[in-house]
């Protein structure tokens, strides 16, 4: 004879055998189904009938989204209708773009050549096919390109950076620091612009990366950029920088040292980030 709480945990158990079991494996589908991954393509092809500044506006828009493949469609389709000259030279530089943000930098390399064979005057094709060649260490290649682009157009900070990297990665810092100085010029935000892309992660070793943090620190610190040049001395002691105390007596520090913060940082030393 069942007692009543044996009658209770069987009823208990009846239910969640009947009810909440099928619900947790209709959760569980659910949760795979939403995983799937998004299909490759997410508009119609290119009208036939577009004109191609149409088709060029269209795959900017789509490049902004992060629409890759359907950007590269759109460009495309423009590039088959475009004469040649500059304005083929733009959009072959646009595919470059969309295919680098992809991680395929040899098909990017490919347009970029394109571009500059199409138009030899154009910097900022050649600027993009120099880092191509960065990103696969090649660095006298980069910084020969990267020279090209600062010949075809010295005014753009990010040329000057780029050629600044390239000259870092090289161990030639004594070459790197005046093209950060003069992109600095030009434009006080680009080093932190090319930090939040990415591009200087390439400088891979502890070191090299704590070194090139001390080497802005130094660099904010002279144009009395106080804020960063304290954020990147921080990072340098963070990074490991062995030769940190040299910020007691390198010039470009000179200002900065009458700063209280600089005297907390200095003798607070945070540890070295492992």
């Amino acid at each position: 004879m069942l007692r009543r709480q044996d009658w209770t945990r069987l009823l208990i158990a009846a239910f969640l055998f009947v009810f909440v079991v099928p619900m947790c494996a209709l959760a569980q589908d659910a949760q795979d189904v939403q995983v799937t991954p998004p299909p490759s393509r997410r508009i119609e092809p290119p009208p036939a009938n577009a004109n191609p500044a149409d088709l060029e506006e269209r795959g900017d828009q789509l490049r902004s989204e992060k629409a890759y493949l359907d950007a590269i469609d759109y460009y495309e389709a423009a590039l088959k209708k475009l004469p040649k000259g500059n304005a083929k030279a733009v959009v072959y530089n646009k595919v470059g773009m969309a295919q680098l943000m992809m991680g395929r930098v040899d098909d990017a390399k490919k347009n970029y050549e394109k571009a500059v064979k199409m138009d030899k005057t154009f910097p900022y094709a050649v600027n993009n096919l120099a880092y191509t060649h960065y990103t696969k260490k090649k660095y006298g290649k980069a910084i020969k390109l990267y020279k090209k682009a600062i010949e075809l157009n010295p005014n753009v900070a990010s040329f000057h950076s780029n050629l600044g990297a390239a000259y870092f990665a090289k161990k030639e810092i004594e070459k790197a620091v005046p093209e950060y100085q003069i992109a600095l010029s030009l434009d006080p935000d680009v080093l932190e612009r090319r930090s939040a892309t990415g591009q200087l992660t390439h400088i891979a070793s502890p070191e090299d990366r704590a070194r090139y943090s001390y080497v802005l620190a130094k660099m904010y610190a002279q144009n009395g950029m106080f804020d960063r040049s304290l954020l990147y001395l921080r990072r340098a002691i963070e990074e490991g920088y062995k030769e940190v105390d040299n910020a007691y007596k390198d010039t470009e520090f000179t200002e900065l040292r009458k700063d209280p913060r600089f005297t907390a940082l200095m003798e607070q030393k945070p540890s070295a980030i492992e």
